[in-house]
């Protein structure tokens, strides 16, 4: 009897989810959009393997994975570069790989920024919840985190069209530089605040997660210091809490808060903010249209 396509997990890394383009239109539910926080590196690794781009992937954090197919399977590493293993031996991060049935294949701790992607021939053909396979750390919805032992069925190859010379391929920031379109409560914080906004004194602080960047630098001064009721929350708000640091909202954040939005980053500039390690100096353009 031949076994059923699956991979089974034997090293699942700091932190290592499913992934897809996400479950948009569920706002109004209280639910996230979630998906790949890189999601041109996600849609490339699918692309690399003939998959469609809603196919699901994992997106590692940090210090990569390690899995054991049941069967054949083709793979692409995208996103933050890592070294990549077959029962030892080194492959091609970027590019197709064939995986024989049973092989070690360990993709390794990131050599330059944060999440890397892993897409297999056929997807990750875990149950869906809303329509996405992805994992929504907030609200829980969808597959939980890798844990040892875990097994992921995989889908039925799709056509595997024949491999680029050359993927493309953006470097992990050095510095994350982030336009900031302000509104719609700017106007609760003081002149100086907005111009400290703009300067030079910000990092990616070691708490940022796939719900919020979180930042560590100067703390932003209220002009206003009404309470607000809560509204909604859009992909890239940058919500400043009581302790005055912003936050960018990522792929997992609430759709309501209850604290002011000072700006918005517009989305296409998001996916930088998912390789950009702590301690990475951000940079906020701030412009007013």
């Amino acid at each position: 009897m031949t076994p059923a396509a699956a991979l089974d997990v034997v090293r699942p890394g700091a932190l290592t989810t499913v992934q897809d383009e996400g479950r948009p239109g569920h706002a109004h539910l209280g639910v996230p959009r979630s998906g790949a926080l890189d999601a041109p590196a996600h849609r490339l690794a699918n692309r690399l393997v003939g998959n469609p781009a809603d196919a699901a992937t994992l997106e590692t954090t940090l210090d990569g994975i390690a899995l054991r197919p049941r069967t054949p399977v083709t793979i692409a590493a995208t996103g933050a570069p890592a070294p990549v293993r077959i029962d030892g031996r080194p492959a091609a991060w970027g590019a197709p790989v064939h995986v024989p049935a049973g092989a070690l294949l360990d993709i390794g701790r990131a050599t330059a920024g944060l999440r890397t992607y892993v897409a297999f021939s056929g997807g990750i053909d875990v149950e869906p919840v809303l329509g996405s396979r992805s994992t929504d750390l907030l609200s829980g919805l969808g597959p939980a985190p890798l844990t040892p032992g875990a097994e992921l069925p995989l889908g039925i190859p799709y056509f595997t069209p024949p491999a680029p010379d050359a993927a493309p391929w953006q470097a992990p920031p050095r510095e994350l530089v982030l336009p900031l379109l302000l509104g719609p409560r700017h106007d609760w914080f003081t002149p100086e605040s907005l111009r400290m906004l703009a300067g030079p004194g910000y990092r990616v602080s070691p708490a940022a997660n796939r719900i919020g960047l979180r930042t560590q630098g100067p703390a932003l001064t209220r002009a206003k210091e009404d309470e607000l009721p809560s509204e909604g929350m859009v992909l890239g708000a940058v919500q400043v809490p009581p302790d005055g640091l912003p936050v960018v909202f990522l792929a997992d954040h609430p759709v309501t808060g209850g604290y002011p939005v000072i700006g918005v980053v517009p989305e296409d500039h998001l996916p930088a903010a998912a390789q950009a390690v702590p301690g990475t100096p951000i940079r906020f353009v701030v412009r007013d249209r």
